[in-house]
């Protein structure tokens, strides 16, 4: 184990190297897209925060509650394909499914398409504990839209569009 001396002159070595991030200091915002990249990261920050407080209030894990999220957004699935969709491994989305069953949020089913496969569906009665978490910002959020312009809600879906298209294509 280095000594904490011996990590910040690493890090100070490290940090003058031009592709380093300096994570000492708030980013620069020199241009739009900066300001947006950081806007994407206040975003994705308070999102994560929001959604770790609501899963340790029912008494889930961060997770599971994102695990919960994907179904309601995207319907049943594989444990093959959430495993996919998350980067977990299969044993990772097993345990993770299991800690759902366990909590009553989810059911596993057989697949009619592949018999050798299980449909992993939520239960929509469980799902009313969590509905209390998020009506205020849902309609926080539904209000803020609706003050724009049908014009900047098009540029708006393409741009989250987007944003999901290069998430969901592995880098090269």
């Amino acid at each position: 184990m280095s000594s904490p001396a011996r990590k910040k002159s690493r890090g100070a070595a490290t940090s003058k190297s031009p592709s380093a991030i300096d994570l000492s200091a708030p980013p620069p915002v020199v241009t739009p897209i900066d300001r947006i990249v950081l806007e994407i990261r206040k975003f994705l920050m308070s999102g994560i925060f929001f959604n770790s407080k609501a899963a340790d209030e029912i008494g889930l894990g961060l997770t599971d509650m994102q695990l919960l999220h994907m179904l309601q957004v995207y319907g049943p699935s594989t444990p093959s394909r959430l495993a996919e969709a998350t980067g977990l491994s299969s044993g990772g989305i097993t345990v993770a499914l299991d800690r759902l069953e366990s909590a009553g949020y989810i059911r596993r089913e057989p697949n009619p398409d592949d018999r050798r496969s299980l449909l992993v569906r939520l239960i929509p009665t469980r799902l009313a504990k969590l509905a209390n978490h998020y009506r205020g910002i849902e309609a926080d959020t539904r209000r803020q839209l609706a003050k724009l312009s049908p014009r900047d809600l098009e540029v708006v879906i393409h741009f989250f569009e987007s944003m999901a298209a290069i998430r969901s294509t592995p880098s090269s």
